[in-house]
This record gives C-alpha cells, structure tokens and sequence, in this order.
C-alpha cells in the first residue's frame, strides 16, 4: 500500500504492510532519486540477503 502525502511542504510517499502497518517506510524525492539511481543494487541486495 503506498499513499503520497506532504512533510513541510515536501511531497513524501508512505509505503506501508498493510493499512494497520504501524511502522509505515516514508521518504522523500531526494531518497527516492537515490533508490532510482541504485534499483538494481538494491534488487541484487535482496536476492542475495534473502537466500540466506
């Protein structure tokens, strides 16, 4: 579930679980430029991390 909503006047996105998620992942546009730049590091992270 992934909702779009502002933090002093920035936009911000808010990923969440589920819609009770307590402990919801927000960021903003910078964060999500630099999660865009290493996409395919951060795949290869999971991959990797998750087999263990």
């Amino acid at each position: 579930m992934v909702e779009r909503s502002e933090f002093k006047g920035k936009p911000v996105l808010i990923i969440k679980r589920d819609e009770n998620d307590q402990y919801p992942f927000s960021f903003g546009l910078s964060k999500a430029r630099l999660i865009l730049e290493n996409f395919d590091e951060i795949k290869k992270f999971v991959a990797e991390a998750g087999d263990k």
